[in-house]
């Protein structure tokens, strides 16, 4: 393979960015519609709880971002504060750090952006590469915490189109 070339890495942020954007939201109406008072549902003793999942989404995201930016990762655990108690609350946060991350990643020249970073001595990759990764890391725990959704209670907002859920919402706000 050969390596990657610095004018190839913008090509390939600038494609990533708005898709990032819309996953981005996306992502968020998923957090925001777990039920507030059910955000310790797991569908399984070993699985996370709603809560739990909504975490990791939004704290590897940026994980990932921090670190492309920063030129290496950060391992060090983030918890989620105290003050983030609500899926609302894991929303906001998410919206704040994913607009910093976006405006640094939107920064991004192509000699960064070509640099290999080390992921915990699994694999070096370009930093760009990185941006791809992470959204699939997002995208897959986000269909999982979707799939908890009816379960505990609350409604599917629309991914890619409408939902059963949201369809519903359209006809009733049309017939009301």
């Amino acid at each position: 393979m050969n390596p990657i070339q610095p004018e190839q890495t913008v090509f390939l942020l600038q494609l990533a960015l708005p898709t990032a954007k819309n996953e981005h939201r996306t992502t968020r109406s998923v957090i925001e519609a777990i039920p507030a008072d059910n955000g310790d549902y797991r569908p399984d003793p070993i699985s996370k709880s709603a809560m739990e999942l909504a975490w990791h989404i939004v704290a590897a995201e940026h994980r990932f971002y921090s670190g492309i930016v920063a030129g290496q990762f950060d391992f060090t655990p983030n918890h989620r504060p105290e003050s983030v108690r609500t899926p609302a609350d894991i929303g906001q946060w998410y919206g704040n750090s994913f607009s910093k991350n976006f405006e640094k990643l939107s920064a991004l020249q192509s000699d960064h952006l070509c640099k290999p970073i080390d992921f915990r001595g699994m694999f070096q990759l370009p930093a760009v590469a990185y941006f791809e990764f992470s959204l699939r890391h997002s995208i897959h725990h986000r269909g999982q915490l979707s799939a908890y959704l009816r379960a505990m209670g609350g409604k599917v907002p629309a991914i890619y189109g409408e939902s059963y859920d949201s369809a519903e919402a359209k006809k009733a706000a049309q017939a009301g």
